[in-house]
């Protein structure tokens, strides 16, 4: 590969594999009430939140760092009282129990109004107003999760992107990528320009040990480490992937305090990308370049799908970062660029359809269904098994593979998102 295209890949994973604190949908709003704050100059009496369908549908049930609560409302007072927008997606790094007593006054006091934005198609917007002794600020993230694509005070405008359409503001499709290019860069750049992807390993391995001390979301991955558990599924590779993968989505659905290393702005697809692959290469003793050209692979993979798919979506996340995974543990097991290919092929035939139901607790279950599933299809893979073309949506060539799911997952998807939602709604 050339110089220059290497640097633009490094890059695009180092914009889009980054730590955040708490489920991005809601912390993205949070950032974005930080920044009105900021523009107002002084603490909001009012806070008029206009969000898309996708980002209600994945902020509503999750619970927000460091305050025992879930949905919205706090996430927007945290951000105005305490969040600061330099820190990105660990806005709400410095929450103190002062902070959540104010802001569940401000909740109480209906100075915060949520609704849906009217008339938009993108997926991940978020528009807010905030206004204090006859002052107004806007704020409005759109595209991606720190993308700030409008900026006004009193009325004078400070920034204004909003003409440019949403895949011009992801600079994700800066770079386009292939399977081949994909698996051509983890396995030949240079160790040390990609060895940075390491944080990814330790950070998740973090949440996910923090989550075994103690009691977050539906305690699935503490709950699989239990002597019951571990009698019926005893000790194996396979059950540790399990068990960490959730341990440390259960942390971040739960509202712990810690941070995750994130793909493509998703904490649970940075989870699901890095944690199979870590526990694998540890106990199968792979070494440290391994492991680093593995995850590079997973992540990567991951980035590529998310290229066409987009940021939110009616497809389940863990269906594009466990192809990732199951990509980075063939690599583990050997496998050549035929054999991850294939082991793409039988991840979409598998687990295409999980539809995405907002972000909450149970995204752990979800997880360890494609956890499980990625070490399954990289065993077949290594076998020279893969499901084939004349079977359902796989086609001989994987990158059209790759786009039939995302296809489904966009398009195919539009109304199960529409139904999802009102169901969601309307309990």
């Amino acid at each position: 590969m050339e110089q220059t295209e290497i640097k633009e890949i490094i890059d695009l994973i180092k914009r889009e594999v980054v730590p955040a604190i708490g489920c991005t949908e809601p912390i993205a709003v949070a950032l974005c009430a930080a920044r009105a704050t900021e523009l107002l100059g002084q603490q909001p009496e009012s806070l008029n939140v206009q969000l898309s369908a996708n980002i209600l549908k994945n902020a509503m049930g999750v619970g927000i760092p460091g305050t025992g609560m879930i949905g919205l409302p706090i996430a927007i007072a945290l951000g105005s009282l305490i969040g600061k927008s330099e820190y990105g997606l660990q806005v709400l790094k410095e929450c103190s129990n002062e902070a959540v007593t104010y802001g569940k006054a401000m909740i109480d006091e209906g100075l915060i109004k949520i609704s849906l934005k009217d008339n938009i198609t993108e997926k991940l917007y978020i528009e807010i107003r905030a206004e204090a002794a006859g002052h107004t600020a806007t704020a409005i993230i759109a595209a991606m999760h720190t993308n700030f694509v409008y900026l006004e005070h009193d009325g004078k405008v400070i920034l204004d992107k909003r003409t440019a359409s949403a895949s011009q503001e992801d600079c994700s499709h800066d770079v386009k990528l292939s399977m081949r290019k994909v698996f051509e860069f983890a396995t030949t750049a240079p160790l040390d320009d990609i060895r940075f992807i390491l944080e990814s390993a330790r950070l998740n391995k973090a949440a996910a040990e923090e989550s075994f001390k103690g009691n977050f979301g539906h305690g699935l991955g503490k709950v699989m480490r239990g002597s019951l558990e571990l009698d019926i599924m005893g000790d194996s590779v396979l059950a540790q992937m399990l068990s960490y993968t959730s341990a440390a989505c259960d942390a971040r659905m739960g509202g712990a305090m810690v941070p995750v290393m994130s793909n493509s702005g998703s904490g649970n697809q940075g989870i699901a990308a890095t944690l199979p692959v870590v526990v694998f290469a540890e106990k199968r003793g792979k070494s440290e370049e391994e492991l680093i050209r593995a995850l590079t692979l997973s992540h990567l993979t991951a980035i590529y799908i998310k290229q066409s798919l987009g940021r939110l979506s009616a497809l389940c996340g863990c269906v594009v970062a466990s192809t990732g995974s199951s990509c980075g543990i063939t690599l583990l097991m050997g496998g050549n660029y035929e054999q991850i290919t294939f082991a793409v092929k039988n991840m979409i035939a598998n687990l295409t359809g999980m539809i995405c139901d907002g972000a909450k607790p149970s995204c752990a279950m979800k997880l360890s269904s494609g956890v499980s599933t990625s070490l399954m299809s990289a065993m077949l893979a290594m076998e020279g098994k893969c499901v084939s073309s004349v079977e359902g949506i796989i086609d001989d060539d994987v990158d059209l593979c790759i786009r039939n799911l995302t296809l489904i997952g966009t398009k195919g998807m539009e109304n199960t998102d529409r139904l999802v939602l009102d169901i969601m709604t309307s309990k």
